[in-house]
């Protein structure tokens, strides 16, 4: 798909999804014609971002979960030039991922490990901005496992979910600021938010700055679980209102993507199919089925050269 902008100028919309057993990473357009395999041999790969103007794509491997052999790459936009970033035994196991090109930096959540993460774009200066738990027996306890991310970086704030036991109602969202508080540390920072409790299993999370909506995958049983949701970023915990459900049916839903500029959001499941519909879940369209276990999803506008 080719969209022209105000200026005339016109830009390449593309596709990037992650195949969890098949470790491969796809491109497509936003109408799944054109699917090509650009990437493969990757280590259970599940979070994907990209950075257009870089030409560059990175996703994270989670690798083993008991292993703590999770890793991040990066490549060109065509798969080449392949390379870690943030090495084996660097995080645990990495799951969705986000950029600030603003700070050059990349977020993201580690679920066995407990923690939401940071490092620079070429993987260094490492970080951790959230611990809540350290060791075997504090791993055992799927409460503490962080699992989406998401960034609003004009308000330095970063949003993370936790997906808790499966099918078990006890998923949450939090939000806290990116610079920690003076004198305090990841495991002790007071400044973290609850702003949903209760949900199924939340996965991957995006938010829409403009209209202050946070969107998310929700795993877990019908009817709540399954789905794709969305509700107010900044709601009271006491007084909030149950989230909408957009989308419902999934087939343990996963990955999200959203494309505001057109309305619209797309979103995989660990079924292997790759769904498109308009913000409000309307017009809900199956672009592939069966294309593995999927997992990351990202939309971007490229040059018109790539």
């Amino acid at each position: 798909m080719t969209r022209v902008d105000s200026a005339g100028k016109s830009a390449v919309c593309r596709l990037f999804v992650l195949d969890l057993s098949g470790g491969r990473i796809l491109s497509m357009n936003p109408d799944g014609s054109e699917r090509k395999v650009i990437i493969t041999e990757c280590r259970h790969p599940d979070g994907v971002a990209v950075d257009a103007e870089a030409g560059h794509i990175y996703w994270t491997n989670m690798g083993v979960p008991n292993w703590g052999d999770g890793s991040i790459e990066r490549a060109n936009l065509d798969g080449l030039e392949r390379t870690t970033i943030v090495p084996e035994g660097s995080t645990f196991t990495p799951k969705q991922l986000h950029l600030d090109k603003k700070n050059r930096k990349l977020y993201w959540s580690d679920r066995e490990g407990m923690r939401v993460m940071r490092s620079n774009l070429d993987g260094s200066n490492i970080e951790t901005l959230v611990e809540r738990g350290r060791g075997d027996t504090d791993r055992k306890d799927v409460l503490r496992r962080c699992v989406g991310i998401a960034l609003d970086i004009e308000r330095e704030q970063f949003y993370w979910t936790q997906k808790g036991p499966d099918k078990a109602g006890q998923g949450r969202i939090f939000r806290a600021s990116t610079e920690m508080p003076e004198g305090q540390t990841p495991s002790t920072r007071s400044d973290i938010e609850v702003l949903y409790d209760g949900l199924p299993e939340p996965i991957d999370l995006q938010l829409d700055l403009s209209n202050r909506m946070m969107y998310w995958t929700d795993r877990g049983n019908p009817p709540f679980g399954n789905t794709v949701n969305r509700a107010p970023m900044d709601c009271d915990l006491a007084t909030r209102q149950a989230p909408e459900i957009l989308v419902s049916h999934l087939m343990e839903g996963i990955g999200l993507a959203l494309d505001l500029m057109n309305g619209r959001m797309f979103f995989t499941d660990l079924g292997g199919s790759i769904y498109s519909s308009r913000l409000d879940g309307s017009d809900k369209k199956v672009l592939h089925e069966m294309q593995g276990n999927l997992t990351g999803i990202a939309f971007v506008e490229l040059a018109e050269q790539c």
